[in-house]
C-alpha cells in the first residue's frame, strides 16, 4: 500500500508518495505561491485557492510518478499551517482571504479577549491557554469589527488542513489538534470554550465544525476528484492536523522523553504527553497533538535569521561561518547575545531588540560575535526547553530538524547547551511524512487492522546516527552558567525598558 501525505504550508505545498512495504519515498513535488503583496503592515494573508491548486498539481505529479503504482494509494493526510482561518458562506465558497498564522492585525482584538476574561490568567483557566494575535479566535473577532458585511455571510470556520479535508471530500470537520490552536477550544477537555465562542457571537458556535478524534478518517476522496487523478478506487482520507502536530509524528515525537527541536528561521521546541500540560505562566502552548494525546510547545522568533544575519555581514558561507565558530571556544569568552531581533515570542517581548554583553577588545571579533550568535539562538530554545522540566517533562533524546540542523557545528552547540543527546531524521520531509503516517493509521484501523503511533514510528522514521552529537560535560557546565546570565539580564533589561 500507498499513503499520501500532503504538506501545505505558508510558501509551498508537498506531496510525497510512502510507500509502507519498503518504507521509501517513492515520489515527490512541490509547488511554490505567495502572500496577498500590498497589505497594510501586519496583515498576512493568503488566497486559499492557491493551497487548492498546489495539492491538485503535487498529487497529479505524485500519480504520474508512480505509473501502474498508483492503484496501491490507500490514504491520503495533510498537514496545514497552524492558526489560519478560512471563512465560507452558506454557499461553502470563501468569503474572504485566509489571515495566517503571522498574521499579528488582531492585537486589538487580543486585548479584548484578556480585558472581558481576566487577562492572560484568567484566559489560561478557562482553556489551558493564553490567546496571543496568532490564534484563529481572535481573527474570527476581527472580521466581526472590521467586515461585518463579510462576517454576517460567515457559515463556516475552517483552518487550512480542514478547508483542503474539505475539497478532498466534501466533508467539514475538525480534529483536536490543529482546533486547540484556535484558542477557542479547552485542552482538558477537547470541547468548545462556550464562554469565549460566545464573546465573539452567540450563532458562532453553529458555525464551527463537528470536533472529533485525530485518529480517524474523515471521509474518501470525492469521485469526482478520484476520476480525475485517474485513481479507480478512492483512497480514504485521514483527519489531518497542523504543521507542528504532523511534525510530531514524522519524527517519531510520540512517546515520553523525545523532543523535536526546528531549528528554522524561527523556532520551535515540542514534546510528547499523555496528559495536558498546561503552563500557568502562559510561555508553553498547551495543545493537543494529532494523535489524541497532548504535545507542549515552545515557539522562539529568532534562530537562523540570527546567525544568516551575521553570515551575511561578514560575507561568509555556510563552511566559513562554521569555521569561525570552531575558533573559539563554548562561552565565546564572555560574549553574550539577546537573540531577539524581531522582537520575541518566548519569553514574551513583542518590543525586543539583540544585545551583545561583555564585548572587549578580545571578543569584538568576528569569531566571537558568529558563536555567540548561534550559542543566543540556542539559548533561546533552551529557555523554552527548562520551562518544559519545571512543567514535569523530561527530555532523553531531542530530534532536531529545520536549516540549521544542517550544521554539524550547531548540533553539537545544541547537545552541549540543551544537555541532551541530539540527532537528525534520515528524511526531512517531517510534516509531509507525518501526514502520509497519520493517513496509514487511519487506513489500517479502517481495515480493521489497527496499528499504534509508536509502531509506525519504529518502522518508518529513521534516524541519521551519523548526525548523533552527545553533551560534552565542560561545555554543558558554561552553557547552564550562560543561560541564567541570559535569562538575568533578559529581565533586568525588560524591567527597566529597554527590552
Amino acid at each position: 500500500m500507498i499513503t499520501l501525505g500532503i504538506d501545505s504550508g505558508t510558501q509551498s505545498t508537498k506531496c510525497i508518495a510512502l510507500d509502507l512495504a519498503s518504507g521509501k519515498i517513492l515520489a515527490s513535488a512541490s509547488e511554490p505561491y505567495d502572500l496577498i503583496a500590498g497589505l497594510p503592515p501586519g496583515h498576512m494573508e493568503q488566497e486559499p485557492q492557491k493551497w487548492l491548486d498546489a495539492v491538485d498539481k503535487t498529487v497529479r505529479s505524485c500519480i504520474q510518478q508512480l505509473g501502474k503504482k498508483k492503484e496501491l494509494i490507500s490514504a491520503i493526510g495533510v498537514s496545514g499551517q497552524q492558526h489560519g482561518f478560512v471563512p465560507l458562506d452558506k454557499k461553502n465558497k470563501v468569503i474572504r482571504p485566509a489571515k495566517l498564522w503571522c498574521d499579528t492585525s488582531t492585537t486589538d482584538q487580543c486585548k479584548q479577549f484578556e480585558a472581558e476574561f481576566g487577562g492572560v490568567d484568567g484566559l489560561i483557566n478557562l482553556t489551558g491557554n493564553s490567546l496571543p494575535p496568532g490564534f484563529t479566535a481572535s481573527k474570527i473577532l476581527w472580521l466581526k469589527q472590521n467586515e461585518p458585511k463579510n462576517f454576517k455571510a460567515l457559515r463556516s470556520v475552517l483552518l487550512p488542513h480542514d478547508y483542503i479535508n474539505f475539497f478532498l471530500t466534501g466533508e467539514k470537520a475538525m480534529e483536536f489538534g490543529d482546533a486547540s490552536g484556535t484558542g477557542l477550544l479547552d485542552v482538558r477537555t477537547k470541547q468548545w470554550c462556550k464562554p469565549l465562542v460566545e464573546f465573539i457571537d452567540e450563532g458562532l458556535e453553529e458555525c464551527l465544525p463537528p470536533l472529533g478524534s485525530s485518529r480517524r478518517a474523515v471521509g474518501l476522496l470525492t469521485d469526482a476528484l478520484r476520476e480525475e487523478w485517474g485513481l479507480l478506487k478512492s483512497p480514504v482520507v485521514s483527519a489531518g492536523g497542523g504543521d507542528n502536530m504532523m511534525g510530531a509524528i514524522g519524527t517519531g515525537n510520540v512517546q515520553a522523553g523525545v523532543v523535536t527541536a526546528s531549528l528554522g528561521t524561527s523556532g520551535t521546541l515540542y514534546a510528547f504527553s499523555a496528559e495536558p500540560v498546561v503552563d500557568p505562566e502562559g510561555e508553553v502552548a498547551a495543545f493537543c497533538d494529532s494523535t489524541d494525546r497532548w504535545m507542549p510547545l515552545v515557539c522562539t522568533m529568532n534562530v537562523t535569521v540570527a546567525t544568516e544575519q551575521v553570515r551575511k555581514m561578514f560575507n561568509w558561507s555556510h563552511a566559513e561561518l562554521e569555521k569561525h565558530i570552531l575558533e573559539t571556544q563554548p562561552g565565546a569568552d564572555g560574549l553574550l547575545f539577546l537573540p531577539y531581533l524581531n522582537g520575541e515570542r518566548t519569553p514574551n517581548l513583542p518590543a525586543g531588540t539583540g544585545v551583545f554583553h561583555g564585548l572587549t577588545t578580545e571578543t569584538m571579533s568576528p569569531s566571537h560575535l558568529a558563536r555567540a550568535t548561534m550559542e543566543g539562538a540556542t539559548l533561546g530554545l533552551a529557555y523554552g526547553l527548562n520551562r518544559f522540566r519545571q512543567l514535569g517533562i523530561e527530555p532523553t533524546e531531542i530530534r532536531l530538524t529545520g536549516g540549521g540542523s544542517k550544521s554539524a557545528v550547531w548540533r553539537q552547540v545544541c547537545a552541549d547547551v540543551f544537555g541532551v543527546p541530539t540527532v537528525c531524521l534520515e528524511s526531512a520531509e517531517g510534516a509531509a511524512l507525518g501526514a502520509a503516517l497519520q493517513a496509514a493509521y487511519a487506513s489500517a484501523a479502517v481495515d480493521g487492522q489497527p496499528t499504534r503511533f509508536r509502531d509506525l514510528a519504529e518502522k518508518y522514521v529513521t534516524l541519521d546516527e551519523s548526525t548523533r552529537c552527545k553533551p560534552d560535560g565542560d561545555a554543558v557546565e558554561v552553557y547552564s552558567r550562560l543561560l541564567g546570565r541570559q535569562s538575568d539580564l533578559t529581565k533586568r533589561l525588560h524591567a527597566a525598558g529597554y527590552l
